[in-house]
């Protein structure tokens, strides 16, 4: 009985981590979004309250923050601000991504 349950706990661990993956992924958005620069993928994930995308070819995890208006996501040095259907992107204050316009939004 023992050397079963050494068997079988491994496998059930790796299927909650599977579990736990599935759900994250269930609670992840993906946003497109046709900006003046380029386009721009943006990871929603609401239950997190983060998003992610890559910019520079490195990854920016961005947590939600402060906003009087729209969404907004900061790690001190990026911010993510998103009001309806558009978005912008800052570095250190000075707008990188502008005029980003969300494709085939939800209504």
């Amino acid at each position: 009985m023992k050397k079963h349950l050494l068997v079988l706990l491994p496998l059930m661990l790796s299927g909650c981590s599977y579990y736990n993956q599935f759900v994250e992924r269930m609670n992840t958005d993906t946003l497109q979004y046709q900006c003046d620069e380029k386009p721009l993928t943006v990871h929603l994930n609401n239950t997190r309250q983060q998003v992610d995308f890559i910019y520079d070819n490195q990854q920016v995890e961005l947590q939600q923050g402060i906003s009087a208006s729209g969404a907004r996501y900061t790690d001190g040095i990026y911010v993510f601000w998103s009001k309806g259907d558009t978005a912008t992107v800052y570095k250190r204050d000075h707008i990188v991504l502008n005029n980003c316009q969300l494709q085939n939004p939800k209504r």
